[in-house]
């Protein structure tokens, strides 16, 4: 039986926790967040069989305890806050704007590669999929593959499955939901999934921003990472941003959150529309 009185994660655990954490993917944990570690730990722990936070920090440094434990440690903490067309205004911009320059530049005979950089748990990589399906209609030769990618394991599962609430998938427009979205068979369920043929499009990859010699085979043309620099230091978001840039293609495309700045960081990035900026050719 758990004595929740001594359940709890002490000041050292947390400091030894988030010292982990931050060298392993970069995402920095303030004291205040201590609380919210403590909550996800005690779900994890238990499910361990565990009874405290000291005893599950015992494990993980332990013998063998990181190697085991890593992925789930990060998947717990992770914040995945995600929408489906979340800041329209991007996919405005990559349809009217990006698209068209990289077609009169490189020709729209072609395979272009999207990266979704920290995917969460699908909905933007599903937006970028349906975009450039309804781009390419009328563009025989477009052709494009999404890769999305995330530190954490369990949105990915999440992802791949592209199973959404109604609720979630409110903000795909009518005409986009009867293409792209199929209803559960059971008249009774809220849920719908994307189409076969769109999720053949996407890519998941698990990707760790902190290993720096991760390298894509292909470098993309447009590369959305919004919302998740917000988690790390300073130095970790140029360490970070500037690994992502250089694998972005020259004259390609990054999209930044709009709560996010990548101003004097030496990047080789040009500011061209509202945190939009574009690689030097």
């Amino acid at each position: 039986m758990i004595d929740r009185h001594n359940d709890g994660l002490s000041s050292a655990d947390f400091d030894r926790l988030r010292s982990l954490v931050q060298a392993e993917s970069g995402i920095h944990l303030n004291q205040d967040k201590r609380t919210m570690l403590e909550i996800r730990l005690r779900r994890r722990f238990r499910n361990l069989r565990m009874s405290s936070c000291a005893e599950y920090c015992n494990y993980v440094f332990g013998p063998g305890g990181k190697n085991q434990e890593l992925v789930h440690l990060i998947d717990a903490v992770t914040t995945n806050k995600t929408d489906f067309f979340r800041e329209p205004d991007h996919f405005e911009f990559l349809v009217s704007r990006a698209l068209p320059d990289l077609d009169a530049r490189r020709g729209a005979d072609r395979r272009l590669l999207v990266w979704s950089a920290g995917c969460s748990t699908g909905e933007e990589p599903y937006t970028l999929a349906m975009v450039l399906s309804e781009y390419a209609q009328g563009r025989p030769g477009f052709q494009f593959r999404v890769l999305a990618s995330d530190i954490s394991t369990a949105v990915l599962a999440k992802a791949r499955l592209g199973v959404y609430t109604a609720d979630v998938l409110r903000p795909v427009r009518e005409n986009m939901r009867r293409k792209y979205v199929m209803r559960s068979r059971d008249p009774g369920s809220n849920l719908a999934r994307i189409v076969p043929e769109l999720r053949a499009k996407v890519e998941f990859q698990r990707l760790n921003f902190m290993d720096a010699g991760q390298r894509l085979p292909e470098a993309p043309e447009i590369l959305f990472c919004r919302n998740v620099i917000i988690y790390f230091d300073r130095p970790t978001q140029v360490r970070v941003l500037e690994n992502l840039t250089r694998q972005l293609a020259p004259g390609g495309y990054f999209f930044s959150g709009h709560s996010e700045s990548l101003q004097n960081m030496g990047l080789p990035l040009t500011a061209v529309g509202p945190a939009v900026y574009r690689k030097g050719v």
